[in-house]
């Protein structure tokens, strides 16, 4: 067995072994560490120990296959023994694709920007569009989605909407979403029929936890301000939203979803993290690749990624050239397909 393999599982087991002492839990900090850390080798450890059940019934189906006489009973051994090799070769594809090195981050929250583009209105509404959408994908894989914060207008939609999506594989799934998102329908305010063409920007950026940045509180600038906005009782009545400015870098980051001051300016930090970390790690990309600027598709969210064009009902990703017909299907949140072949494609 692969030495990195036999790794992973002692990770699980000793991991495992951990998790199941109650005292543990008097920590939840670090059980959910420890319970994130399992998560890392879980699906490599499964499908390892797969792999072994699948060897030692290849091992029985083929005596059975030797000893047997009856013909009936060694066509049934024969048919089981390429059915489990079958297997076996599934796994071992799994494995390998396990054992690749992959983005750290991939395992991470995401904080999710869209913003309405050119197209006024109708940016708005195609950016509301993007982020039902999202959402929606994010039902299908049992991840939770939480707003940050939004900016709507009044005929609908979002000029802003910023939310967080939390599971396992957000960052892994969503990475490619960054860029320009162009849509080519008639406009509900369009009396004369004609088709519009208007864009919305995604942002996707992994979450960055406190320990792996760190701010210092001098380089910022906090204030407060009334809500504004549709609904709600504390809208224009207290100093709930906040406005946090990072001095060095003049990111300025708000945040009046909550009603409570300290829930806002949470979320806003949160938000922060996120786009020091991209900036961050932009900066250290952008050093690397200055010899192959050539290179297509560096993700940058300047880039025009997609079509979504709803006369035709269909839906092109330029990065890879990929087309589908399933325009609603996607917009209900049936990415699975077109984030395959990005990945595929892409990574």
């Amino acid at each position: 067995m692969d030495e990195r393999l036999e790794a992973a599982i002692r990770t699980y087991d000793d991991l495992a072994v951990e998790l199941a002492d109650p005292e543990l839990w008097r920590d939840p900090a670090r059980a959910a560490d420890l319970r994130r850390r399992q998560g890392d080798v879980e699906d490599l450890t499964l499908a390892a120990r797969a792999m072994e059940a699948t060897e030692r019934q290849i091992a029985e189906a083929r005596a059975l296959l030797q000893e047997a006489d009856d013909p009936e009973l060694r066509e049934m051994a024969q048919d089981e023994v390429a059915r489990l090799e079958e297997r076996r070769a599934e796994l071992a594809a799994r494995i390998q694709e396990l054992l690749t090195p992959k983005d750290p981050r991939d395992q991470k929250d995401v904080i999710v920007e869209v913003r309405g583009g050119t197209g006024g209105d109708e940016a708005a509404l195609f950016a509301g569009n993007l982020m039902r959408m999202y959402s929606r994908y994010a039902e299908r894989h049992g991840w939770q989605v939480e707003m940050m914060d939004a900016s709507e207008t009044e005929i609908g939609g979002f000029r802003e909407v910023i939310f967080a999506v939390k599971g396992k594989g957000a960052y892994s799934r969503l990475r490619f979403e960054s860029g320009v998102h162009r849509v080519q329908r008639v406009p509900e305010t369009e009396a004369q029929g004609r088709i519009h063409t208007s864009t919305a920007t995604v942002a996707v950026l992994p979450e960055a936890e406190e320990v792996e940045l760190q701010i210092d509180p001098a380089d910022l600038r906090i204030d407060t301000y009334r809500s504004g906005g549709a609904g709600g009782q504390h809208v224009n009545k207290t100093e709930s939203a906040v406005r946090i400015t990072h001095l060095p870098t003049g990111i300025v980051v708000t945040c009046q979803d909550e009603k409570s001051q300290h829930k806002n300016r949470d979320k806003a930090m949160r938000v922060l993290r996120a786009r020091l970390m991209e900036r961050l790690e932009s900066e250290a990309h952008e050093e690397m690749a200055m010899a192959r600027r050539s290179q297509v598709g560096t993700g940058d969210r300047s880039e025009r990624v997609r079509t979504y064009n709803f006369p035709q009902g269909r839906v092109t990703d330029h990065r890879i050239g990929f087309t589908t017909h399933r325009l609603p299907e996607l917009l209900d949140g049936d990415l699975d397909e077109l984030i395959d072949a990005l990945r595929k494609g892409l990574l």
